[in-house]
């Protein structure tokens, strides 16, 4: 919808930015002039950088993680620990995981977590290839880094019941995760200490 005393253009920028997740309309206004403001290079290379993130960057077969080329960097890691499996939700705990460099295995990534007041079931998340590979490839240990919030401890929960049977060794993340929190947001040192100090469920 335009807005008074805007061009289209501006206000339908406006519009796109503020669909962004923890964007309201005066942080995408001052986006928008921002990149109006900016030269014309550097809105072409914008746009640039978030079509090719569309075209360009899928999951990876394996983990599921984001990647360019399939498998990912880490799953094609001949360095990296293939009888260690680290779970975590999304991407970006995957991430946070790697800077805090305490962990040399593989990792599998849910994309979500069980949350049935969201309509979000076992059947929607990729726990059905986490149990394929933890049938066939030789896995020692699962460890389970998902959120200490209740849809992340109930996920827990589910796949330590669903992997034990298998004989494989769950454990879960520990220390200094307060109660509530997300992965991506603990810092590194933190983050580390909770992977070295885990416990087996």
């Amino acid at each position: 919808m335009p807005r008074t005393g805007l061009p289209e253009p501006i206000s339908r920028l406006i519009e796109e930015l503020s669909k962004l997740p923890g964007i309201g309309e005066k942080n995408a206004t001052r986006l928008a002039f921002h990149i109006f403001r900016s030269s014309e290079a550097y809105a072409r290379s914008l746009s640039s950088a978030i079509i090719r993130t569309k075209s360009d960057v899928s999951t990876c077969s394996t983990c599921f993680n984001f990647t360019e080329k399939d498998p990912c960097a880490i799953c094609s890691d001949p360095s990296r620990d293939p009888q260690v499996l680290c779970v975590v939700e999304e991407p970006l705990d995957l991430l946070a995981i790697e800077r805090s460099g305490e962990f040399r295995g593989k990792y599998h990534v849910l994309h979500g977590v069980i949350s049935p007041l969201e309509g979000v079931g076992p059947e929607d998340l990729r726990i059905k290839e986490l149990i394929t590979r933890a049938r066939h490839e030789n896995i020692r240990e699962i460890i389970v880094a998902t959120g200490t919030n209740v849809e992340g401890e109930a996920t827990a929960v589910y796949l330590s019941r669903t992997i034990k049977p298998l004989g494989i060794k769950t454990s879960r993340i520990a220390y200094g995760i307060p109660v509530g929190g997300d992965i991506e947001f603990i810092d590194e040192l933190t983050l580390g200490k909770a992977l070295r100090d885990r416990k087996e469920m």
